[in-house]
């Protein structure tokens, strides 16, 4: 028995949290919640359909009778991007589109753009590419230009200034999601 308990126990450390194979939503009955009862469902996001008909049903099942008002009270998977409570179930859909598309990248950039998906998905029309580091994305388009730098000065460019100055100037949007992982926007 206590073999098995240090098993259960053993495993549960080493089990990575499950994370949601879908960006979802928790819509909640707000007469049961105004009421002091907590009844909703977790619903993923997959079409405006499919959610409302989901509501649907677990209005029907409120332990309040006739309950028709609903809200998001909370969602998973999102990336970092934010839902108001009353965002229509189209908006939903097309950030979980759009954050399953991008994953982590596709957060960032929505929290960089204020939430305006739109601003998001134009960005990725200047997308310059995962790098090691904003350095290596310097020294690259360096490279690219054509100009050839002897091999006993390479070693005096300071790529990572190089690569800061052209952030801090606007020319590039930076955004980090891992250590070695880079990615790189030029300003729109």
């Amino acid at each position: 028995m206590a073999n098995q308990l240090a098993n259960t126990v053993a495993l549960a450390e080493t089990a990575a949290p499950a994370l949601p194979e879908k960006p979802r939503i928790y819509v909640a009955c707000l007469a049961a919640y105004n009421n002091g009862c907590l009844h909703g469902c977790w619903i993923d996001a997959t079409t405006p359909d499919e959610i409302m008909d989901a509501v649907r049903t677990m209005l029907a099942a409120s332990p309040i009778p006739n309950a028709e008002e609903w809200a998001i009270h909370d969602y998973d998977g999102f990336e970092g991007a934010n839902l108001s409570e009353y965002a229509s179930f189209k908006t939903v859909c097309d950030l979980a589109d759009f954050i399953e598309e991008h994953g982590e990248l596709g957060g960032k950039l929505l929290s960089h753009f204020g939430d305006d998906l739109d601003e998001a998905r134009s960005a990725f029309d200047e997308y310059a590419g995962e790098y090691l580091s904003a350095a290596e994305f310097a020294e690259s388009l360096h490279e690219e230009t054509g100009s050839e730098v002897p091999e006993s000065l390479r070693y005096y460019i300071d790529w990572q200034a190089l690569a800061r100055d052209m952030v801090l100037s606007g020319e590039i949007m930076v955004f980090q999601t891992g250590f070695d992982r880079t990615h790189v926007f030029w300003s729109q």
